[in-house]
């Protein structure tokens, strides 16, 4: 007889107090949920804990590990404690939807059917291995309907043998097999102040630089003009982000900002004006990134009862 698959859902968090909440909540449907988390020095671990006692039929397991600014590291470590045959990756800002719930239920639930149906028969055939979803972002107190953001597909469901993460920090989940999609959207709530936005930007953009200095890509003058400003109009003319108003706009702006930030961090690292990008944090101030460091061993925080 046919078993029935396992869904697990994986969480990176990182000072998500103000996330991690809900969208532990909206994952509760799932057979296991686990969180890796990067020495978060708010409120985060406490609340999943709470969820965890207050959730005491559902296996809810925590991790704790450095993310060393490596982000497809930290998802193969989730990808790797995950127990299901199903794997969901939902970063701390997104929540899954009734409706998205229940469509991945109904696919898991084909699957079972299609396979128990190849072994009755005893035949062998091509199956999806993994699922890419829509994300809709709420940005500013608005659903943005156009821009970048309006065109992200993600692959963010598969069966746990079908591949690995790769990118430091626009991670890909690279698997081998038929993908197909699903119709209801991710719910992406990112950077609801332009503070954290401003925080996060930087982040990010110190990680890209320093991946693209490891590839051995150069920047320029023209690049730090250039590039911001082709990653300005398409998002606000091209892709029509002044339909979504002032959010749009914003949006644009800062996607064109993040644009100035990795060309002009990898020149300072390419022309040697810096040795690395810690240096340029100043002093006294914990580094966005440390070029160079390894991830620490993870230790476990809470194991399944």
């Amino acid at each position: 007889m046919t078993r029935i698959k396992m869904l697990s859902a994986v969480v990176l968090t990182k000072n998500e107090e103000k996330n991690i909440e809900e969208c532990l909540q909206a994952l509760l449907w799932c057979d296991e949920i686990i969180v890796v988390d990067d020495y978060s020095e708010d409120k985060t671990k406490e609340i999943v804990r709470k969820q965890k006692a207050d959730n005491s039929k559902q296996r809810i397991t925590l991790y704790e590990r450095k993310l060393g600014g490596n982000y497809f590291a930290q998802r193969n470590f989730g990808l790797k404690k995950a127990k299901g045959e199903w794997i969901l990756f939902v970063d701390a800002d997104e929540r899954v939807s009734k409706d998205l719930a229940e469509e991945i239920k109904s696919v898991i639930e084909k699957d079972n059917i299609l396979r128990a149906k190849r072994e009755v028969l005893n035949r062998r055939s091509r199956t999806i291995k993994g699922y890419v979803v829509k994300r809709h972002d709420f940005f500013l107190g608005k659903w943005l309907k156009h821009g970048e953001t309006n065109s992200v597909k993600l692959l963010r469901m598969a069966q746990k043998g079908a591949g690995k993460w790769e990118g430091k920090v626009h991670e890909k989940w690279e698997i081998k097999g038929k993908t197909s999609v699903l119709i209801n959207p991710l719910l992406h709530y990112p950077h609801q102040t332009i503070g954290e936005f401003l925080k996060r930007i930087n982040s990010y953009s110190s990680i890209r630089a320093e991946e693209l200095y490891k590839s051995g890509e150069k920047s320029g003058l023209w690049q730090i003009i250039l590039y911001p400003a082709a990653k300005f109009l398409q998002n606000y003319f091209i892709r029509l982000g002044f339909l979504d108003g002032m959010p749009g706009f914003f949006m644009a702006l800062f996607m064109s900002f993040h644009s100035f930030l990795v060309r002009g961090k990898l020149y300072l690292l390419t022309s040697g004006v810096i040795a690395s990008l810690e240096q340029s944090e100043g002093r006294g101030n914990p580094p966005l990134v440390i070029l160079g460091s390894e991830a620490t061993p993870e230790s476990i925080l809470d194991k399944p009862e």
